[in-house]
Parts: C-alpha cells; sequence; structure tokens
C-alpha cells in the first residue's frame, strides 16, 4: 500500500520537452502530478526561468542542462533523459546539487540495432547510389562491387546494449562477429572478443561504433584507424558525433580507402528541424547520412516513456536512485509505519556521526539506514520509528554538510 507523503503529490510539477511520449504524461499524472509538456526544445535563457519551480524536469537529446540551469533549479529532486545519451546534462554540477539524473539504456537498443544491421546491407550493395540514380532518371544495373553481407566480417566496438545486440543480429544474418571493449564482456552467440581496436579495424569489413561520449572516446577514430580498415571496408557511426574526425573519413571515402560510411550523428547538429545542415560526407559515394535517427521509432520512444518516467516516478516517492547515471545508487525496501528521510550531503569525515546524533538527540529510533557514496557527495535513506520525523529532518537539514533534504512520509 503506498504511503502518505509528506509533500503533496498534486503540488509536484513536472516539465516535459522535446515531444516526450505520451505514455510517460500518462504515467506522471496517473500519480497525480501537475505535468507541463512542450514540443520542443528551449534556450537556456528560456530554460533557466521554467525550471525555478519544475521538481523533475524531462528532456531528449537537444536541450542543454547547463549549470546555469540547475543553479536557477533550486526545488529540482531529479533529471530524467527520454535518451541514451545524458551528455547534454552538466551531470557533475547536477550530482553536487544533489539532483539525481535518470536516462534509458534498454528502450532503444533493438531500433538501433536494425538500423545498423539495415545499413550494412545497404552499403553492401551500394543501394543509396542506386536509388538516388533511378530518382535522377539513371538506370545503372551491375553486379560489379555489389555483395551479400553472409560471410563478411563486421566489428563491433563497444560491445554493450547496442553492441551486442547488433552481434546477435549480425549472427543471424551469416557474418562473422567480432568486438573490442574496454571491459571485459560476455560474447553473445559466436561473437568474438579481439584484445586491440586496432585488431577489429584490420580485420573487419564493416567497423561499427557504440561507445559513450568520453574523453577517451573523443576522436578515436582519425586518420590512423581509417588507414588501418581494410581497403574497401565500410564505416557506421551510431554512437556520438565526436567519436569520428569527419574530415579525415571525408578524405578516406575520396582517397577510395574506405569503401563506404553510414553516419547517424555528427560533432556539431541542428537544435532543431531545418534545412541548414552541412557536412564534408555530403554527396560522396556509398554514403548513408541520417539525421540523429537510430533510436527514432515509435516502439522504441514509447519503450523510453516506459522506463524513464519509471524510474523518476520511483525517485520521488521512495527514493531509490537505482539507475541513476550520476549518483549514489541505493534502493532499500519501505518499512511499513516508518517516516522516511533523505539526505544529500558532501562526502566529509563525521557526517553519518552528525546525523545519528541528531536522530539520538530527539530520540529517534533509526529502523533502516542506508548510505552510499561516490567522490563528492554521500546518499542516505534512513526510516524512522517515531514520530519525530520532521524534528530529525530539520536538524540533519541544518548540519552544514548538507546539499538537500527530504521527508517522504
Amino acid at each position: 500500500m503506498t504511503q502518505p507523503t509528506s509533500f503533496p503529490k498534486n503540488k509536484i510539477k513536472i516539465l516535459l520537452l522535446e515531444n516526450v511520449h505520451p505514455v510517460a504524461i500518462e504515467a506522471f499524472r496517473a500519480e497525480g502530478f501537475q505535468v507541463e509538456a512542450v514540443k520542443g526544445a528551449v534556450s537556456e535563457d528560456e530554460l533557466a526561468e521554467r525550471v525555478r519551480d519544475v521538481h523533475v524536469l524531462g528532456i531528449r537529446s537537444k536541450t542543454q542542462v547547463t549549470t546555469r540551469v540547475l543553479d536557477e533549479a533550486r526545488r529540482m529532486l531529479a533529471v530524467g533523459a527520454f535518451c541514451i545519451g545524458t551528455n547534454q546534462v552538466a551531470l557533475g554540477h547536477a550530482n553536487r546539487a544533489g539532483v539525481p539524473v535518470f536516462n534509458a539504456p534498454f528502450s532503444n537498443t533493438r531500433s538501433v540495432a536494425e538500423l545498423v544491421l539495415a545499413e550494412v546491407v545497404i552499403l553492401s550493395r551500394h543501394l543509396g547510389d542506386r536509388s538516388r540514380e533511378v530518382h535522377e532518371g539513371r538506370w545503372r544495373k551491375a553486379a560489379v562491387g555489389s555483395h551479400e553481407v553472409r560471410g563478411h566480417t563486421i566489428g563491433i566496438v563497444g560491445y554493450g546494449h547496442i553492441g551486442s545486440q547488433v552481434g546477435v543480429l549480425a549472427e543471424a544474418f551469416g557474418m562473422r562477429v567480432v568486438f573490442f571493449d574496454i571491459a571485459a564482456k560476455l560474447p553473445m552467440g559466436n561473437n568474438r572478443a579481439l584484445a586491440r581496436l586496432e585488431d577489429v579495424l584490420e580485420l573487419a569489413d564493416f567497423v561499427t561504433l557504440h561507445v559513450p561520449e568520453t574523453a577517451q572516446t573523443r576522436n578515436m577514430i582519425g586518420p590512423d584507424e581509417l588507414a588501418r580498415m581494410k581497403p574497401g571496408a565500410c564505416l557506421l557511426n551510431a554512437s556520438r558525433g565526436t567519436v569520428v574526425q569527419i574530415d579525415a573519413l571525408a578524405d578516406a571515402i575520396r582517397g577510395g580507402h574506405v569503401g563506404g560510411a553510414a553516419v547517424d550523428v555528427y560533432p556539431d547538429e541542428p537544435k532543431s528541424n531545418s534545412d541548414g545542415f552541412a557536412s564534408p560526407l555530403c554527396n560522396l559515394p556509398n554514403v548513408i547520412l541520417t539525421p540523429h535517427i537510430g533510436g527514432s521509432t515509435e516502439e522504441a520512444q514509447e519503450a523510453i516513456g516506459h522506463e524513464v518516467s519509471a524510474a523518476l516516478i520511483k525517485y520521488v516517492n521512495s527514493g531509490a536512485t537505482t539507475g541513476a547515471v550520476n549518483f549514489p545508487q541505493i534502493d532499500p525496501p519501505l518499512a511499513k509505519g516508518a517516516h522516511r528521510i533523505l539526505n544529500v550531503h558532501h562526502n566529509v569525515p563525521g557526517v553519518l556521526r552528525d546525523i545519528n546524533r541528531t536522530v539520538s538527540d530527539h530520540n529517534a529510533n533509526i529502523r533502516a539506514q542506508v548510505l552510499s557514496t561516490d567522490p563528492d557527495i554521500g546518499y542516505l535513506i534512513m526510516d524512522l520509528d517515531q514520530d519525530v520525523s520532521q524534528d530529525v529532518k530539520r536538524g540533519i537539514a541544518a548540519l552544514p554538510t548538507s546539499i538537500k533534504t527530504r521527508i517522504l512520509f
């Protein structure tokens, strides 16, 4: 049975931007929250104004949640990125402000993997060029340079949720699958791990990238890496636009060493739908360019709506941070009849001592207490069985080490 909350649910304000799927809106409204849904992204100035009384912010990939926005969001409890990537959020600043950020690491896996396999076939058959020619009134029927993908090797760089699914689908196509990841991963089916990125580049007929944006992955595919690829091999990037040096890829295609490319992400992308896009890859032979649509299927967006809204609702209702990308993760079970206090504090010595002293001074008994830390903050969930939780909450919030303190029920 749901516990009564100390802060009325109908006063919790949710702001959703960028056409978040209706299932998320329905889920929040079913909880009794106030929901405002906006179709597009907004500027930093407008967002900084809007978030001042918002408790939960939902975004997709175009909205930038900067340090300035977070500083204005004094009531912010959590941010939900209704996508995989979270590089559009100032994660460290959110962490130090006591704001967990949740994303959807699973929901668009299949959509991206299917697109990648479709592009492998399209590149192998030069279908993009043939289709354009017919549209232009030219008829060029030929088999030269066109191949089945069966028996060829696909090399996956980054063997996470999407990369491993690409491997499963590629194997079903009869392809050989090799992969490289900086962490040890359990291979799916007959997929085979290789020790180095260079090994994948040298062996694969198709190299597909599925890595996050980090200092380690930025510009990881440049002239040297492209030169290591097999002559005529193709490169696919549906990960992050900063991973590939676009000018170097364009040069490698013009020179004939790289046989084609499929690119869905770019170093600089328009902030809204427009006709103003340009890239050195435009109009090159056997190059597929798509506008960051890897996860843009109705199925994926609905699944993302379910996944992220569920995580946010659980956090608001119980304090559980499982799945947060920038926060200590804890999810203690609810204790019937207890009063739950949530506290985010600076990770310095003596904090738990001071908190427990506050509890003792009010003659409260701790029913359950879970603390998890990262280098900057500690996150504490504490259940009390005495009806003095408001006094305890005020005492904990007054500690100089406290960042954010909330009582749930």
